[in-house]
C-alpha cells in the first residue's frame, strides 16, 4: 500500500538535501511535489491544500540542526502533519465487557468478513468471548457465510433464517449472547451496492433496538473518495465510533486512510491487510505515517514477530544451526514460521527504507515454490541432503511442478549455506554471532541459545 506516494515523497526529499535552511524559495517545489504526489494518492483536493499549508506554515524560517538536512528535517515535520492527518493519538483501546459492536457499510465492503477478524483479533488479544449476530437477511448465503468463520474459530452464533425482521432478530440474538456468558457481541448488518434510505432507516432502528457500545463502519479503501463519502453518511445518521478500513493491502493509493479522519472526525480503529482472518490489525496513524514516509514500521514487527513465532522453536533451531546440524526438514520448518509474519511485500513494508523496492509475488512464488520442492522429498532425504542424487532429484522436480534446475539451485545454496554454518561452528562462531547480534540478548525472542 502508498508504494506510489512513499516513491514520490522519497524522490522528493532527497531533493532537499544539501540546502542549509529551509526557505519558502526551496519548499515552494518540494511542497508542490507533495500536493501532487497526495492528489496522486486520492487524497481529497481540500485535505491536501491544508495539509500543505499546515507544512510550509512549519517548515519556513526554520533553522536546520547541525546533526540533520533539510532533507530529514521536513521528514520529521511531515511526518508529525501526517500523524494528525490520520489520526493523531490513538483512541483509548476497547475494555468494556460486555461489549457490543454494530457493524454497519456497503456491500462488498468486506463487513462478514471483518466481523469475523475482529473477533478473533480481540479474542485473541483481549481474552473476547465472542458471539456473532446474523442481521443480513438479503445477501444470499450471508448467514452461511458469518455461521462457517464463527465455526472454523470456535466462536457462537446466532441467526434466525424464517425471520425478515432485522430489529427483532438483533434483539434475540443480543438475549441470547448474554444468557450465555459472551462479552462481545458483533453485529452484522445488511449492506447494499449504494446507501439509500431503506439501509439507513434499517440501522438506525437496529442501533435503537440494541443501544451499541461501538458502532463501526466497515469502508473498502480501494474505493477512495467514494469510502469518504460513504462514511460521511453513515456518520450523520449513526453517529460512528471507529472506522475498520478493509483492502489496504491491495491499495496502492492510499487516499480513503488520509482523508477519511480529516473529513469525517471518526477514527480510523482497525485495518484490513489480507483475506486471512488473521489479516487484521489495530490502526496506528504514528505507524502508518512512518510507513508512508517510507521509513518503516520496524514496532509492529517485533509485535507480530512475538505473536506469530515459537520462541521454543526458535531456540532450537539457533543450536541446531551453530552447531551446523541444519538439514532440509529444519529449514522447511524455520519457513513455514516465517509465513506466519505474513506475505513478503508486507514485511519489506514494516523494514526502513524498502517500501520502495520491489519485492512482492516474486519472492512469494519463490518461497512458495521451495516449500513444494521440500515437501516432495521423502523424510529421509529432508533429513539427509545427501542421499539426493539425479534419479531422486528429477522425481522431487516432477512432485513439486519444477524444472530440474530448480531443484539444484536449491541444493546448491542450501550446500553454501551449511558451510558457512560449519565455519561458525564451535566458540568462534558463538563469538562471531554475538558480535553479529549486538544488543539483541535483550530483544524477546532472539536470545543466544546457552
Amino acid at each position: 500500500m502508498f508504494e506510489g506516494l512513499t516513491e514520490r515523497l522519497s524522490k522528493t526529499f532527497r531533493n532537499l538535501t544539501g540546502s542549509g535552511k529551509l526557505t519558502e524559495s526551496n519548499m515552494a517545489e518540494a511542497l508542490k511535489e507533495v500536493r501532487s504526489a497526495l492528489l496522486s494518492a486520492d487524497v481529497h483536493f481540500k485535505v491536501a491544500r491544508e495539509f500543505i499549508e499546515k507544512v510550509m506554515e512549519d517548515c519556513v524560517g526554520q533553522d536546520v540542526l547541525k546533526t540533520v538536512s533539510p532533507g530529514q528535517q521536513i521528514v520529521k515535520i511531515i511526518n508529525d502533519e501526517m500523524v494528525e492527518l490520520l489520526g493523531g493519538e490513538e483512541p483509548p483501546p476497547l475494555s468494556k465487557k460486555p461489549l457490543k459492536v454494530l457493524m454497519v457499510g456497503l456491500h462488498g465492503s468486506g463487513k462478514t468478513t471483518s466481523t469475523a477478524k475482529l473477533a478473533k483479533f480481540l479474542s485473541k488479544k483481549d481474552n473476547y468471548r465472542p458471539h456473532l449476530i446474523a442481521c443480513d437477511v438479503y445477501r444470499p448465503a450471508a448467514i452461511d457465510q458469518l455461521e462457517t468463520l464463527a465455526k472454523s474459530e470456535n466462536f457462537k452464533s446466532y441467526s434466525d433464517r424464517n425471520s425478515k425482521d432485522v430489529p427483532a432478530i438483533a434483539k434475540a440474538g443480543l438475549k441470547e449472547a448474554l444468557s450465555e456468558g459472551s462479552d462481545l457481541i458483533l453485529f452484522d448488518t445488511a449492506g447494499r451496492l449504494q446507501i439509500d434510505e431503506d439501509l439507513i432507516d434499517e440501522v438506525i432502528k437496529v442501533r435503537e433496538e440494541i443501544s451499541p457500545d461501538e458502532t463501526f463502519l466497515v469502508a473498502d479503501s480501494a474505493l477512495g473518495q467514494e469510502a469518504v463519502k460513504v462514511a460521511k453518511v453513515f456518520h450523520e445518521a449513526v453517529p460512528l465510533t471507529g472506522i475498520i478500513l478493509t483492502k489496504l493491502d491491495g491499495d496502492a493509493r492510499g487516499g480513503a486512510a488520509l482523508s477519511m479522519k480529516h473529513v469525517t472526525g471518526v477514527p480510523i480503529r482497525f485495518a484490513g491487510l489480507g483475506e486471512k482472518i488473521d489479516d487484521f490489525d489495530a490502526f496506528h496513524p504514528d505507524r502508518m505515517a512512518s510507513r508512508i514516509l517510507g521509513m518503516g514500521d520496524v514496532v509492529s514487527l517485533v509485535e507480530k514477530a512475538q505473536e506469530s513465532i515459537d520462541e521454543e522453536e526458535a531456540e532450537k533451531m539457533a543450536k541446531k544451526m551453530q552447531s551446523a546440524d541444519f538439514n532440509l526438514e529444519d529449514f522447511l520448518s524455520q519457513m513455514q514460521q516465517v509465513k506466519k509474519l505474513g506475505s513478503i511485500s508486507s514485511l519489506a513494508g514494516m523494514l526502513p527504507g524498502m517500501s520502495g523496492m520491489e519485492m512482492g509475488d516474486k519472492e512469494d512464488k519463490k518461497m512458495r515454490q521451495t516449500e513444494a520442492i521440500i515437501q516432495s522429498m521423502t523424510i529421509q532425504e529432508r533429513r539427509n541432503p545427501n542421499l539426493l542424487n539425479g534419479s531422486r532429484r528429477m522425481r522431487i522436480a516432477k512432485g513439486s511442478g519444477v524444472k530440474i534446475k530448480d531443484v539444484n539451485q536449491l541444493m546448491k545454496g542450501f550446500g553454501q549455506m551449511r558451510k558457512v554454518m560449519q565455519k561458525m561452528k564451535g566458540g568462534k562462531g558463538r563469538r562471531m554471532m554475538e558480535r553479529m547480534m549486538g544488543s539483541a540478548e535483550n530483544m524477546p525472542g532472539l536470545k543466544m541459545p546457552k
